[in-house]
């Protein structure tokens, strides 16, 4: 059993109470995680907020190298972080290696924003009003950051809090998820050892009403949240004084045309997409929209894709569909999947559970007022539906409080240019599945699914703020 120490400014120290990790899969305890005290959370505010403007007037470069030496790391302990994945998340190793990779793209991706820097020069005579005057304007950190990760993803989405506040100068707290908290504390290490200064992070694992206090606390300058919708909004409603982003849930659908291609290849992707790591993220396929006239081909390839879809044991290369979190949250599919039959849903596979493990499931004819179809199932679960005119697919897009991603499967930039206008989501990836991302793009959804962008680029500008300098000629 490994023992973890967390992380204030930059020194590792034993908690006066630990929290036990174990395997979502076998059960067994994993690690033994020290969990911040109120003094701990209190001394961390007080030397972060001290630390900020040292840490602003750090050269872009010095930042660029930081990041950049983390990256190397990363990338050499590849495995050391895949096997982390795979004992507190049971995430499958096949896609836990690639959860270490793309954290390396990450930090690099971060590393080129601090070296991207620019100002802009304002020629305010354009007016009357600025004649003889003109302007300049810098980024400049915006103070102490507040981070706060999920499990399913917790080395990338990790990066993607701390990448950015090194990139742009802030001081930053982060508060990784109960369960999966060592790939954070292991990232933060690979920082400090890549020349981070100490004062510039902590990471420290504690209950979420403690995470609450640090949201509230005057010192903290944006709070940057990844996780469910009901806590996001929670601390936006508590952080109503200071700048808070917000990346939350969704029920992702995605829209198959005619003619979008060859159906069996489409079925199996939107299967990895729909299954891959028991469908616990935010943008995996939950609802699937397939045009009447391909429907029944359809439906056969993608049942087909749904029972062969490797599952089981999280530690076999071969195995895409893990356990789920916690045996609870395997509690709630079960129940949700029995109460959709028992409102006249069609099961298309068997059901199959082992402890927290469940096979892929598919429905068909799930009432639209079910939590399968109008809330986040995040797990192994996908509902198909046949619509009859493309105006209708996307209507059902729409019928969401959620708006993150929409895949659409067509060759027709028409119907694609109109799925970019209409739909009500933060991204339409053309061709493929909703669960698609590429690190360095712009990341994030509109309504329930929460506002601001993640991304390097997107997130380094909503760590910085604007600020004016304004001359006279001559």
């Amino acid at each position: 059993m490994r023992r973890e120490q967390l992380i204030l400014a930059g020194r590792f120290l034993d908690g006066a109470s630990h929290r036990r990790v174990a395997s979502p899969f076998h059960g067994r305890v994993v690690a033994e995680v020290a969990l911040a005290s109120e003094q701990d959370l209190a001394s961390a505010l007080t030397q972060a907020a001290a630390a900020a403007k040292a840490l602003a007037s750090t050269p872009p470069h010095t930042r660029a190298s930081i990041l950049e030496k983390a990256a190397f790391l990363v990338a050499e302990r590849r495995e050391q972080f895949a096997q982390l994945l795979v004992e507190e998340a049971g995430k499958p190793l096949s896609l836990a290696r690639v959860e270490a990779d793309r954290c390396v793209e990450t930090l690099r991706e971060c590393a080129r924003q601090a070296r991207s820097w620019h100002g802009e020069l304002l020629e305010l005579g354009a007016f009357p009003s600025g004649q003889g005057r003109w302007g300049l304007l810098r980024r400049v950190p915006v103070g102490l950051v507040l981070g706060i990760t999920p499990f399913n993803f917790p080395l990338n989405l990790v990066a993607h809090k701390l990448g950015p506040a090194v990139a742009a100068g802030c001081p930053i707290i982060l508060k990784p998820a109960s369960q999966t908290p060592s790939p954070a504390l292991h990232l933060a290490q690979a920082l400090l050892e890549a020349g981070l200064a100490p004062e510039a992070i902590s990471v420290l694992p504690c209950p979420g009403e403690q995470a609450m206090r640090l949201v509230e606390a005057p010192e903290v300058r944006l709070v940057s949240f990844t996780g469910s919708a009901a806590v996001g909004w929670e601390i936006k409603r508590r952080a109503w004084d200071k700048r808070v982003t917000l990346e939350l849930g969704g029920n992702a659908a995605v829209v198959v045309e005619p003619d979008g291609g060859d159906l069996s290849a489409i079925a199996h992707r939107i299967a990895l997409g729909a299954f891959g790591y028991a469908g616990q993220s935010c943008i995996s396929v939950q609802r699937v929209l397939v045009a009447r006239a391909i429907y029944q081909p359809f439906r056969e390839a993608f049942v087909q894709a749904a029972e062969a879809f490797p599952t089981g044991d999280p530690t076999d290369s071969r195995v895409q569909c893990g356990p789920m979190i916690t045996a609870s949250d395997a509690d709630r599919i079960e129940t949700w999947v029995k109460t959709a039959l028992d409102a006249g849903a069609r099961s298309l596979t068997p059901w199959r559970r082992e402890g927290s493990i469940v096979w892929p499931q598919v429905l068909e004819n799930v009432p639209h007022h079910h939590p399968l179809w109008a809330e986040e199932a995040f797990a192994p679960v996908a509902v198909l539906e046949a619509y009859d005119r493309y105006e209708q697919a996307l209507a059902l897009v729409n019928e969401s409080r959620f708006g993150l991603q929409c895949g659409i499967f067509t060759n027709d930039v028409n119907k694609l240019q109109r799925a970019w206008q209409e739909v009500e989501v933060g991204a339409v990836i053309a061709g493929d599945i909703p669960s698609w991302r590429s690190d360095p793009m712009p990341y994030g959804g509109v309504k329930q699914s929460g506002f601001g962008r993640e991304g390097p680029g997107w997130a380094f500008e909503e760590m910085t703020e604007l600020r004016l300098l304004v001359l006279r000629e001559g």
